[in-house]
């Protein structure tokens, strides 16, 4: 099946959180009638919460069998567990909390707190990610991976002009020098990103609207990390008005939720 990209235009920040989180909880409960579970990725920032905040706020929220969801990070903040700075700890605040989840199912990073070093860490992680990945394959199975995208277009913790981006062989990186707070990281790598079936950027405010643009433009992978991404199946950019400035109109779709065949794959 050949790989659809789309941007999806919502007009605020709340009804793009919204929308996100319908789609997520149909998509997911189809996958578990289909394949009996579901693997989903999350990521961190302010929209990446307010999406976890929306699912859990929709009536719809126990639609999903929660036991039955294997839950991953795309990257993390190198820091204590239960640190409220970690994506981890945010997303159980959010969503995780509040659902009958099984924790066996629910892979956090290390923290640093755990007794390794941060190149023991990513380590670990790449391990537990390959311990669940099918035999005879290269790379996991990860169902919707969810990024956010910074000003500069990072994603992850990859950024611009940093040997990270350009990783090909490792599944999780070790990050130093971050040139955000805090420096030390830990995040997935863009090929175990584009492993996935689907990737869904969750893109809002006018900061990112530069970013946004050059990464549809087909903009340097290496300047600008969010124009490597791409998805098996699916990348769909979730996106508000101010996200969207610099976006070729003929490249938006209007914001709507997608039922049939568009969601079949």
């Amino acid at each position: 099946m050949s790989n659809e990209r789309r941007v999806i235009l919502h007009r605020d920040k709340s009804a793009l959180a919204g929308a996100v989180a319908a789609r997520f909880i149909t998509k997911v409960v189809d996958l578990i009638d289909e394949f009996e579970e579901a693997s989903v990725v999350l990521t961190g920032g302010t929209m990446g919460g307010a999406v976890l905040e929306a699912v859990n706020a929709s009536p719809a929220r126990d639609t999903i069998d929660w036991s039955r969801v294997n839950v991953w990070w795309g990257d993390e903040r190198w820091l204590p567990a239960g640190d409220p700075e970690r994506n981890a700890t945010q997303a159980r605040q959010a969503l995780l909390d509040h659902v009958s989840h099984d924790p066996a199912r629910v892979h956090e990073f290390p923290a640093s707190d755990a007794g390794l070093e941060l190149d023991a860490a990513a380590e670990a992680y790449a391990a537990e990610i390959a311990a669940h990945t099918p035999a005879n394959a290269a790379m996991p199975h990860f169902d919707i991976t969810f990024l956010g995208m910074g000003p500069d277009g990072h994603i992850a913790s990859l950024f611009p002009e940093r040997s990270g981006i350009r990783e090909t062989e490792r599944t999780v990186i070790p990050v130093r020098n971050a040139p955000k707070p805090p420096p030390e990281r830990l995040s997935l790598t863009l090929p175990v990103i584009n492993s996935s079936a689907r990737v869904w950027l969750v893109v809002a405010g006018a900061d990112k609207a530069s970013a946004l643009g050059l990464t549809l433009a087909g903009a340097s992978i290496n300047e600008v990390p969010a124009a490597g991404v791409e998805g098996r199946r699916k990348t769909l950019f979730f996106v508000d008005a101010e996200a969207a400035a610099e976006v070729p109109e003929n490249l938006i779709y209007p914001g709507q939720f997608w039922t049939g065949a568009d969601d079949a794959s």
